[in-house]
């Protein structure tokens, strides 16, 4: 395994040669999951103005106290400003979020006075309220500029915008944004053996599986998934297809199939005539046959054709080239979990398929069945991928290894 590129090496030589994309500007709506690509910097106080937290009555907190009678001489709604300044002696009335009159420095809520805010549906005010505590200066007052201050950057660049992000931005009246551009990823297979999923297979036949299943995996990236025509086993077919999608100006290119050592094998030589490729043989199981290379400025990568070598390789690959050229961190989620079987590995890194039970306050794996570059139905079935590392020929039941995860285990 010695003439066997590292993983790790792969990953590093990979990312060494993919840029972050430039940006765009959207609309706020079609924000979410996207990286900003500007720090935002708030242009507005928020609260705008102090404002009271609850319902209650505005009022001079040193005229507070048990049983304390005062003059109720404004009511104040939300989205109402107040007409007059607040009285020694005197209490408006006030909602939640209303602006806090200029002379009051405390609103007491509704609860500690004998007002009953019934009195709203029909319109009246009362002319006095009665207090039944004392309250300090700043009681259920939320100051202007106490969650945002005018000047203040609440989103860096690289910020990943989720609900919140939205929240905050729509708050301050941010509805154009600047985020890295949505990678845009072609698609391309070639094989006489494959034909579209409409079609009935002749002998000798299979349908095309793995082009749907990476556009599925590049989607939950959050990139753009370009399918494109299946080539035949031809130098001038594989050679346009190449040509009509540079045409399509994606953002890196994937092929599935087509860079093993076969007869039928074109890809590689034409790739050598276009493009720069590193042919690899990675140290991994499965998928040891991959090509990494660029065609022009685009990056490529070469999968393996068998259904669960491209997924494998996708999800240990490709996803941290995707995730940079979106400007994402990638931080690959994994978990402990000790072997339910004994397995074998060749001395591969080996990533098998597995499913996770909890026994025993842990996490234990169980093989999916048999782990035939193949069986697609193994990867239907798994929760995540073991890893076996380099070297390691056997692992006994209950050894404790690494679980690159699939799926959310909730």
């Amino acid at each position: 395994m010695g003439n066997l590129l590292n993983v790790d090496e792969a990953i590093a030589r990979i990312l060494e040669q993919i840029p972050t994309l430039s940006a765009e500007t959207i609309h706020l709506t079609e924000s979410s999951g996207r990286v900003l690509a500007e720090d935002i910097v708030s242009d507005t106080n928020l609260p705008p103005f102090d404002n009271s937290s609850m319902d209650g009555f505005a009022i001079k907190a040193g005229d507070s106290g048990s049983n304390v009678t005062l003059k109720v001489v404004m009511d104040i709604p939300a989205g109402h400003f107040p007409e007059k300044t607040l009285q020694p002696g005197e209490a408006a009335r006030i909602m939640t979020g209303a602006p806090v009159p200029d002379g009051a420095d405390a609103v007491i809520p509704v609860e500690d006075t004998d007002a009953d805010f019934s009195e709203l549906d029909n319109g009246r005010l009362p002319e006095t309220v009665t207090l039944h505590k004392a309250v300090s200066a700043g009681a259920a007052i939320r100051k202007i500029g106490e969650n945002i201050h005018e000047g203040q950057t609440i989103l860096s660049a690289g910020t990943i915008i989720g609900a919140a992000e939205i929240g905050m931005l729509a708050s301050i009246g941010k509805s154009q944004i600047a985020v890295i551009r949505q990678p845009r990823v072609a698609i391309i297979g070639s094989g006489d053996e494959l034909v579209g999923i409409e079609e009935i297979p002749a002998p000798g036949q299979i349908r095309d599986s793995n082009s749907y299943a990476l556009a599925a995996l590049i989607q939950g990236d959050g990139a753009i998934a370009m399918r494109q025509a299946i080539a035949k086993d031809t130098a001038e077919s594989i050679r346009n297809l190449f040509e009509t999608t540079l045409e399509q100006s994606p953002d890196l290119i994937i092929s599935s199939a087509g860079v093993s050592v076969g007869a039928a094998d074109y890809i590689r030589s034409i790739l050598d005539e276009i493009g720069e490729i590193g042919f690899w043989r990675i140290n991994l199981r499965p998928g040891k046959p991959l090509a990494f290379g660029k065609i022009g400025v685009t990056p490529f990568f070469g999968l393996p054709g068998n259904p669960v070598s491209a997924m494998v390789t996708y999800t240990v690959l490709v996803r941290p080239a995707l995730m940079k050229l979106a400007g994402k961190p990638y931080h690959p989620a994994t978990i402990k979990a000790k072997a339910g079987d004994a397995m074998t590995s060749d001395g591969r890194r080996t990533y098998a398929r597995v499913q996770l039970k909890q026994e025993n306050g842990g996490y234990v794996a169980y093989e999916t069945g048999t782990q035939s570059s193949g069986a697609h139905m193994s990867m239907v079935l798994a929760d995540g991928l073991l890893v076996i590392p380099e070297g390691v020929t056997s692992v006994d039941s209950g050894t404790e290894l690494d679980v690159l995860l699939l799926r959310s285990l909730r």
